[in-house]
């Protein structure tokens, strides 16, 4: 199956704002899935870092409030980061990409994807490395609606959220039950029976 943005609230800003996604702090942003689509699979967002830091893990959940309600997947992501450049705050502002091993399958409605717990990895001049410096997930306004959980409504961040795709209209079997095969052949019968009595 080819892989489709199941949502995406636009381009990486990095010029404006961020929300620190560890140290105790959750972001949480609103995406609608127009229900063509199953098996979320892969997440891409925008990150501020330290300079030198890499982004080893984010955990990832995908639930039907802000911050909790039903949770249809929680798990821990690794990311690959690309793309990155400095802005004007002594950032890295890069693109990070993971794959989510159990992601969901979603009906078409509205569904909040909440970041938490990133993990980073930095080495410093002697080679040693250190976890715990601090990562944001870059600002940048989209349509969507967002919250972080220590100071309530904030504007949404860069995210995209990729899927399987699959026509809505189409059964995601295309060998016919059995119960096709006798309904169609008991219709095929009543017609031969029909159409037998009116021509005789």
């Amino acid at each position: 199956m080819a892989q489709n943005i199941v949502y995406d609230n636009g381009p990486i800003n990095g010029t404006t704002d961020a929300w620190s996604i560890n140290s105790g702090f959750v972001v949480s942003d609103s995406f609608f899935d127009g229900g063509n689509f199953f098996g979320i699979t892969e997440l891409a967002f925008g990150a501020w870092l330290m300079p030198g830091d890499v982004l080893e893990s984010v955990e990832v959940s995908i639930t039907s409030a802000e911050f909790g309600g039903t949770v249809y997947d929680d798990e821990v992501v690794h990311f690959t980061q690309s793309g990155c450049s400095a802005n004007q705050y002594g950032f890295n502002v890069c693109t990070e990409t993971g794959s989510l091993v159990s992601g969901p399958n979603l009906a078409r409605g509205t569904y909040w994807l909440n970041l938490q717990n990133a993990v980073t990895a930095s080495s410093n001049q002697n080679g040693v490395t250190s976890t715990g410096d601090p990562i944001y997930w870059d600002e940048n306004s989209g349509p969507s609606s967002a919250s972080e959980n220590s100071v309530g409504t904030i504007p949404s961040e860069a995210f995209t959220i990729l899927g399987e795709a699959t026509d809505a209209n189409t059964p995601a079997s295309s060998t016919p039950e059995p119960g096709s095969f006798l309904l169609l052949g008991s219709g095929a019968l009543a017609l031969f029976g029909y159409l037998t009595r009116k021509l005789f």
